[in-house]
């Protein structure tokens, strides 16, 4: 006799790695609009927690939920729906999940539907594999750590469509972050469109045509910022091509050990993306929610320089942070960045500060400030670009921008880079990625060997000469077993310090531009550490073994 066989299209994995992603496909319909007539949500359960997430339509019938479990353990689901589940390929009868009545609202008053719109099932989640250290979390109110405890040192970079070019610049892009000591990359969901950026995606977010481009040149491109005339878009319909892409591209980034800060709006569009409606804004909000959320490596940044999107109000960015904060069950990091107004930090719903320096000249010099008024981690997003362009945000040099990572990483910050070296080719790193040309990676990469042998979570800045910036270890007590002490540009021939007459230290002399540490000694009591009256000097002090 043969089994008895339903039709059911159900696909997951049974087991998944803990702060992996576990996701469920199934069937539905195509007809209408089902970015806005239908519904998917799944609910899973083990003794430890229970989280109710979105799923979301991928196009071509398939709807998706997914799920970052949080401990080792064997969970349920529940798969609920707007539709009737139990269509597409058959399977053995013991294989279909349990199915039972429910409610199915397409968005609507619900009701009582006799339809198999229910699914459950059963997966285990296992340890995690040994570069798996779940998401990042605000760690000692100033810093950050992996979920399981081990120190992030934040070493961020810009490239805000790398993931919008060509196959071959994004495979380049790539290589560059392996290569260097970026740990995370500030990038955007929509197309950007600036100088050096008029070029058109290769894709876009939603189903349409975009306005005619052949017309943009580096002297007409302002006159094209905003809704630009020519774009025809149904707001109410994603090109699932665009998302899976990106998801692609976070997938390789977490391959590689770096954090995907997703600017999710920006004020650089001429396709009318940063100009729709309020109720167009959510149903994109709610959708990049339900389809990034289980990236482990997923940061939300709500904006690059929100208060030069015109058309949004306070109200409006209080509303996505509400929508982030009920559709986001796993509390990713959260924040929004700035031109000219900073955005009042110290608002519940964000976790760090992400900066843009709004002075000329000072920028990692404010840190102690900034930590001192929002009691959170300080992340400098954009501190200037090393470039030669001719905007004054792009043209440092490589001396300058390693001074400033210096800087802020001694005054308990997060530094960030960017590069606009323009080239032949007019490929910025800043924007396209591809590879990098400046002198200053070498020296972040120097630096980030530094931070790394920090013990602890970080460093604090603690009170020093007005020539220098200094730092310990950070804790509380005050530790005394680790300080560095930085010399910017000033050129001292020699330092004496004194902590006590009994500790002995050991100390090293840091060259942070030749990127050379020299044993300076065991000393105790008062004593002096002779330096080669150069710029970019640095003194460690460690407690002798």
């Amino acid at each position: 006799m043969e089994k008895e066989t339903r039709k059911m299209k159900l696909n997951y994995a049974k087991t998944i790695e803990k702060w992996g992603i576990f996701e469920v496909t199934v069937s539905g319909p195509k007809e209408g609009n089902p970015f806005c007539d239908q519904w998917i949500k799944g609910t899973f359960c083990c003794k430890n927690e229970k989280k109710t997430v979105d799923g979301f339509y991928d196009g071509d019938g398939i709807y998706k939920v997914r799920f970052m479990p949080s401990f080792t353990d064997e969970y349920t689901f529940e798969i609920e729906a707007s539709f009737d589940i139990n269509a597409g390929e058959d399977v053995p009868d013991k294989e279909v999940p349990e199915y039972k009545l429910g409610t199915a609202d397409g968005g609507k008053a619900a009701e009582k539907c006799a339809v198999r719109n229910i699914l459950t099932g059963i997966f285990t989640v296992i340890p995690p594999s040994a570069d798996n250290h779940g998401p990042v979390r605000v760690a000692g109110t100033y810093y950050l750590a992996y979920e399981d405890g081990t120190p992030y040192h934040c070493i961020g970079t810009t490239c805000y469509v790398w993931n919008l070019q060509n196959e071959e610049l994004q495979k380049q892009t790539l290589k560059t972050l392996e290569e260097n000591a970026f740990n995370k990359i500030r990038f955007c969901i929509f197309p950007k469109h600036y100088d050096y950026n008029l070029h058109e995606p290769i894709t876009y977010p939603y189903e349409g045509t975009p306005c005619d481009s052949t017309v943009l040149n580096e002297n007409n491109f302002a006159e094209y910022n905003g809704c630009a005339p020519g774009n025809d878009w149904d707001f109410t319909r994603f090109n699932p091509a665009h998302f899976q892409h990106i998801e692609k591209c976070i997938q390789a980034l977490m391959n590689l050990g770096i954090e995907a800060d997703l600017i999710v709006m920006h004020p650089y569009d001429r396709w009318g993306f940063s100009m729709m409606k309020a109720e167009d804004d959510d149903r994109y909000w709610k959708y990049v929610l339900a389809r990034f959320s289980a990236y482990r490596n997923v940061w939300w940044s709500l904006a690059n320089e929100y208060d030069l999107m015109h058309e949004k109000t306070l109200s409006d960015w209080e509303r996505y942070a509400g929508i982030i904060c009920e559709k986001d069950p796993y509390h990713h990091l959260r924040s929004i960045h700035n031109c000219k107004a900073y955005y009042d930090y110290n608002l519940p719903w964000i976790t760090h500060c992400s900066i843009q320096r709004t002075e000329t000249y000072r920028s990692s010099e404010l840190v102690n400030e900034w930590r001192e008024k929002y009691h959170k981690p300080v992340i400098l997003d954009e501190i200037c670009y090393e470039g030669n362009i001719q905007f004054g945000w792009g043209n440092i040099s490589g001396e300058e921008m390693t001074r400033r990572f210096w800087e802020a990483f001694c005054r308990g910050g997060y530094p960030g880079h960017g590069e606009t070296y323009l080239s032949p080719d007019r490929i910025l790193w800043w924007s396209h990625g591809g590879v990098l040309h400046g002198t200053s990676p070498d020296r972040i990469r120097f630096l980030a060997k530094i931070m790394e042998e920090t013990p602890g979570l970080g460093v604090e800045p603690m009170p020093c000469k007005w020539d220098e910036v200094a730092c310990r270890a950070a804790g509380f007590p005050a530790r005394k077993d680790y300080f560095i002490y930085y010399y910017s540009f000033m050129r001292p021939g020699f330092r004496d310090f004194y902590f006590d007459d009994t500790t002995e230290y050991q100390v090293e002399i840091i060259d942070t531009w030749e990127m050379t540490v020299t044993d300076g000694g065991i000393h105790k009591g008062k004593f002096r550490v002779k330096l080669p009256g150069k710029e970019y000097m640095a003194v460690r002090l460690q407690i002798a073994k």
